[in-house]
This record gives C-alpha cells, structure tokens and sequence, in this order.
C-alpha cells in the first residue's frame, strides 16, 4: 500500500474516503451537495467567517428554516477541508486577528469549492426548470 497522507498535506482536491485518497479535478465528481454544505458554501462566497458566523449566516439566509448544529457543522467543515472546497485560515491570514478571539478557526472557499457550488447551483436549476415545464415550479417572473 503507498504512503499514508494527513488531508492537510496532500493536494487541494483530494478526498480521503474509507482510507482511499482520490484527486477529484471535476466538480460534477462531488455533486450532488447535501444541503447542509451547499449553504455553507454559499455563507463562504462573499467573505471569510468562523464557525460560529457561518451557522448564524446560514439560518439567516434560510429564514431559520435551516440551522445547523455546532456536530453538523464542524463534521461538514472537517469533510470540506479534505476534499479541497475550503481552507482553514493561518493566524496572519484571519481578518482583524489583533481584535479577535484567538480560538476562533475562519474558513475561506476556494476557487475549486466556488467550482463546486457554482455546479451545484447549475444543477439545482435545470431540476427546477423541469419541474417548471410540467407546472410544479412557479414560472419566471
């Protein structure tokens, strides 16, 4: 068997899964996204946030309609982070770290996670759009 890596040192768009490392260079090979990660992605898109502030972005957004749990959300992060969608930010790198709590952990998308999502939302659509042809989806307007 090869070398065993830690996500953290191997490539950007690699999967750890059941011990196997895989490079995932086509977004579509991630879809589809649980909805838990899509939105996560999406509180990403405009900005770097901590946990914390991810969790409240994403109720926010949904009109409470999704929270999610500090277990849902880490065990999220932790997967996203190896398989290349997000990174974790180095101390120097986090915004206003001099007036910060140091315990905080802030993630960033990354161009292969913005990839991602961007499929993802292509794909959300064009179901959308067949639902629409047979009258199960509100006409655009």
């Amino acid at each position: 068997m090869g070398t065993a890596y830690r996500a953290n040192t191997v490539s950007s768009n690699t999967i750890s899964s059941c011990g196997i490392l895989l490079n995932v260079t086509n977004p579509n090979d991630l879809l589809p996204l649980t909805p838990q990660v899509f939105h996560i992605l999406v509180a990403l898109a405009d900005r770097d946030q901590h946990g914390y502030a991810i969790m409240q972005d994403v109720a926010e957004r949904t009109g409470g309609s999704m929270r999610l749990s500090p277990g849902t959300l880490y065990g999220s992060v932790k997967r996203m982070l190896e398989q290349g969608l997000i990174i974790e930010l180095r101390d120097k790198d986090r915004p206003d770290a001099q007036n910060d709590d140091e315990r905080r952990r802030y993630y960033r998308l990354t161009p292969f996670g913005r990839k991602v999502v961007k499929a993802e939302t292509v794909r959300l659509s064009e179901m959308v759009e067949q639902a629409r042809v047979y009258g199960l989806a509100p006409k655009r307007g």
